[in-house]
């Protein structure tokens, strides 16, 4: 059939059919699809490189006339010939639509959770799924440009902080990497490299006196959960979370040795130490019970109440010491350690760092633990620690330690 008003106007489903397509003579490909219900469409059908037949629909017959769909027909058959697939690549986009970066996030939260500490996990979390990117998660991953992710790194730093823009950035980031990697946007780039970078926070130098360390040790001295942690934070200098969520199981109190399991540290590296006689002597307070934890009764993940304890210790402090935070006490340690003696790659060892001579090249062929080193280093900083709150010299003899108190409750 040759396509014109009469011819089209004229045409009809055959005898029987509720589903037709009257083909052009002049343009092979092009076509009139005649549907039950008087439904009419102008078509370009097409064979793929790889030798499928794919149909496209390209507008109503009252929307155009024979003559310019004829002309919209000729552009699709030329795309084709190009080596293009007009339907399959509306059909990608359509499917690229539904992908949208709130529907990734929730893929690429359930793949990172059970490579992240359960701290770095929450904090992602709040970072992507928040208000800090609430424009950008119901657009299509593919969608987003550079432009978009500046107008909502302004947005953060205008309504929160650039330490705080300067952050989700780096969360936001990382999503986009995982979705280059998933194939999610196909050729393209991380739309976040090149966008403005927030300022980072100048890191805090903030190291307390030994006065200072004196009154938080004092205040400290309740016989209740975070004066322990508090504590034992001072004596080991160890990250919060990884006190806050020490485990029985991870104790060995006969031996005097405390193993961070690698799933709990920072840097993914289990860490053992030999636990100085003071700090043995506040684990060995801790009540036992059946659960796993030491601390937190009541929380999944050990203790979780920072923000209640730091301010009631704040209360106890008064104008004492101000302007520091729980991280200062293992910053403090790090550096009053070295004060006293003890030498930096020890100091580092302590605290399960890969920094320093432990880090590039050396760090690959040394695997040294310096498993007595430490031991001393903390039993001599726990001292140092005590003689300052009970004013007095360090004492000469530092070795010694209480018993441990037997086996820990999943041991018979």
């Amino acid at each position: 059939m040759k396509f014109d008003v009469r011819t089209v106007a004229e045409a009809a489903l055959p005898p029987g059919k509720t589903d037709h397509i009257e083909w052009d003579d002049d343009l092979p490909g092009f076509g009139l699809r005649l549907r039950a219900g008087g439904n009419r469409s102008w078509v370009a059908q097409y064979r793929t490189a790889d030798g499928r037949t794919r149909r496209t629909s390209i507008a109503i017959v009252a929307k155009l006339s024979p003559a310019d769909a004829r002309q919209a027909a000729r552009k699709i058959l030329a795309k084709v010939a190009l080596g293009h697939d007009p339907q399959g690549e509306k059909a990608a986009q359509r499917q690229q639509a539904v992908r949208t970066v709130r529907a990734l996030i929730a893929a690429y939260l359930e793949a990172k959770q059970p490579e992240l500490r359960p701290e770095s996990f929450r904090v992602t979390k709040l970072y992507l799924t928040g208000p800090y990117f609430k424009a950008l998660q119901v657009l299509a991953v593919i969608a987003v440009t550079r432009s978009d992710i500046a107008a909502a790194i302004r947005a953060i730093v205008r309504n929160h902080s650039t330490a705080t823009a300067a952050a989700a950035r780096r969360a936001l980031s990382a999503f986009f990497a995982w979705c280059i990697a998933e194939g999610e946007l196909g050729n393209g780039a991380n739309p976040v490299d090149g966008s403005h970078r927030p300022a980072d926070p100048t890191p805090r130098d903030r190291v307390l006196t030994d006065a200072e360390l004196v009154e938080i040790w004092k205040a400290a001295c309740q016989d209740d959960e975070p004066g322990k942690i508090i504590r034992l934070l001072i004596l080991l200098g160890s990250r919060r979370q990884e006190v806050g969520g020490m485990r029985w199981s991870e104790l060995d109190l006969d031996a005097g040795t405390w193993t961070l399991p690698a799933e709990r540290s920072k840097n993914r590296r289990a860490h053992t130490i030999t636990l100085p006689p003071a700090a043995l002597a506040i684990i060995n307070s801790v009540p036992l019970t059946s659960r796993d934890h030491l601390f937190g009764h009541r929380a999944a993940d050990g203790f979780a109440t920072w923000s209640n304890a730091k301010a009631d210790l704040d209360r106890r402090l008064g104008d004492a010491v101000k302007g520091w935070r729980l991280h200062d006490l293992r910053r403090s340690a790090a550096t009053k350690m070295a004060d006293i003696g003890v030498e930096p790659h020890v100091v580092e060892a302590c605290l399960n760092h890969y920094s320093g001579h432990r880090a590039g090249v050396a760090g690959v062929y040394n695997r040294a633990r310096y498993e007595q080193a430490t031991k001393l280093a903390l039993v001599k900083w726990a001292d140092h620690v005590l003689a300052l709150a009970e004013c007095r010299s360090p004492a000469e003899n530092v070795f010694s330690r209480p018993a441990g108190r037997g086996k820990r409750p999943d041991q018979s």
